[in-house]
């Protein structure tokens, strides 16, 4: 009972989340130009979460959210410097904007309030958040999901002022992160990323549980489809626009081809593995007899120094048996996976395993990658589009009604490119506009959207625009039908405000024309 009271209390008493990271500033040792930078931060964020919230439903409340914030900067933020354009100092970024290096728990970055902002999402980020027994994308989909969510968290401060709302696709650090990621929100929500996100144990596999909650969802078929293609995507990325993960990738690459070659030929493969273990065995027996007598362990330190070179010479016998332990459990855990591969059920999971990583590593000779990237993320969208054909189907109340339309105008404004939002895309406009009608005809249905016309085509030319405009409120939208020469057009309304004017596209008879004749003044969209 005391905490439900505690939460109330919370909700009465405005929070002074300013005054909170004041006094948690003077204990750090920044310089006044990073905290005042830090404080203007959180100002915007402030001043910008409840028109973010509107326009984007499923979000994390704005107290949660900010407290976030402030808890990375105090417990991951001992150092944040703030480094002038062109300065000494600046030369350790090279062509970089910021630098985050996670175990230092420090931040160098240029005084770009957005640029610092995602820096504190990044530095409170986990290594791995995708279980070791999905090979490849255990790395690649971490990163994906983790420069999403990075994203995602500066996105308030980004397009948001306190009075509208603007995207720049160039503020955006990856266009394709973003969109994917926003795709993975919209289908499961926003709880479900964040707690996937934050998870520090194991117990629960994530990646399983996302593929069961789209399977239940939005059908197995969806599920299935949705998750090769998220892989995949996640794997072009990394080597994209991940140098380090690249690398590692390339290596993994050369390694795996060698295993690959090996277990082409099994007998061959169980014979070198067979004398492996023998040899593994003599020298483990024999390091035991070593480290066990006094005069043997003299005698190997001894041998081991003479060709060694002054700086490398061990300097007792504590360290050698030091050491020698350290080479002994080493030769246990090889010996202990030979010992797996040559249990045939075992070797069969292993060649599997060594398939999968093939396949995903095969992307790194891609010649085209942009190419290959663009098409994988189309392909993802329309399946995206197909899945939320079903999430409309499921709607039962007016307020997820209209949350829908809000959600679905924000995704048609997502940026797919520096030229190209969501709705500018001509490989998905059929599917774009397919959900655009359903949405507006089940509100009409829920009679919580006015019908203008019995001519479906007429109400989608007239409606559709308000999944095309950025007012905050959509709710307060009155449309009105001009005429002009022989082109008919809406005008769009925020309250008195006039907003935008879009061209229909109408064919058909005359009667159609009337019609729009007696639209020829304000009415409300929404009711």
């Amino acid at each position: 009972m005391q905490k439900k009271t505690d939460k109330f209390l919370d909700k009465i008493v405005k929070k002074d989340y300013n005054n909170e990271l004041e006094k948690i500033l003077e204990k750090k040792a920044f310089d006044e130009n990073t905290k005042s930078l830090l404080l203007s931060i959180l100002y915007k964020i402030e001043t910008a979460y409840q028109d973010y919230e509107k326009v984007k439903p499923d979000v994390e409340e704005k107290d949660v959210f900010i407290q976030a914030i402030i808890d990375s900067i105090k417990n991951n933020c001992d150092v944040i410097k703030v480094v002038k354009l062109n300065s000494k100092e600046s030369e350790m970024l090279g062509t970089k904007t910021f630098l985050v290096e996670k175990k230092k728990k420090r931040i160098i970055c240029y005084p770009i309030e957005r640029k610092l902002l995602y820096c504190i999402a990044k530095i409170n980020k986990r290594e791995k958040i995708v279980k070791v027994n999905y090979p490849i994308i255990d790395k690649t989909l971490t990163d994906l999901i983790n420069v999403g969510n990075n994203i995602n968290i500066v996105e308030p401060m980004r397009d948001f002022n306190g009075y509208s709302w603007t995207t720049i696709p160039r503020e955006i650090e990856s266009i394709f992160h973003n969109l994917v990621y926003q795709n993975m929100r919209i289908l499961v929500g926003h709880q479900f990323l964040n707690n996937w996100i934050k998870n520090t144990e194991y117990i629960i596999d994530y990646m399983e549980t996302f593929q069961d909650k789209l399977e239940e969802k939005y059908g197995k078929e969806y599920g299935e489809e949705w998750i090769q293609l998220l892989s995949n995507i996640s794997v072009l990325l990394a080597i994209r626009y991940n140098p380090i993960l690249k690398s590692n990738l390339q290596k993994e690459k050369i390694e795996v081809e060698k295993k690959w070659d090996k277990v082409q030929d099994n007998q061959k493969f169980v014979q070198e593995l067979t004398q492996e273990k023998r040899q593994l065995t003599k020298q483990i027996k024999q390091m035991d007899e070593t480290l066990n007598n006094k005069e043997m362990l003299q005698e190997e330190y001894r041998k081991r120094n003479e060709f060694l070179p002054l700086e490398e010479k061990i300097f007792s016998s504590r360290i050698l048996s030091k050491m020698m332990a350290e080479e002994r459990t080493e030769k246990l855990n090889r010996l202990e996976k030979i010992n797996t591969l040559l249990n045939p059920q075992k070797f069969v999971a292993f060649k599997k395993e060594l398939e999968i990583k093939e396949k995903y590593l095969k992307f790194l000779e891609i010649q085209n990658l942009d190419e290959e990237i663009e098409k994988s993320v189309l392909c993802l969208q329309k399946v995206f589009l197909a899945c939320y054909q079903r999430k409309i189907e499921k709607i039962v109340t007016k307020q997820d009604m209209m949350k829908m339309i809000y959600e679905f105008r924000y995704y048609c404004l997502l940026p797919f490119c520096q030229e190209k939002s969501m709705s500018q895309v001509e490989e998905i406009e059929q599917q774009i506009q397919e959900v655009e009608m359903r949405l507006i005809k089940k509100a009409q249905e829920f009679k919580l959207m006015n019908v203008f016309s019995n001519e479906t085509e007429i109400d989608y030319q007239i409606l559709k625009s308000i999944f095309r405009i950025r007012v905050i409120n959509l709710e307060n939208l009155y449309i009105k039908v001009i005429k002009e020469k022989e082109n008919y057009f809406v005008q769009i309304f925020d309250e008195d405000i006039f907003e935008e004017k879009i061209e229909m596209e109408i064919r058909g008879n005359e009667n159609k024309k009337e019609l729009l004749f007696k639209l020829n003044k304000k009415i409300k969209i929404f009711n």
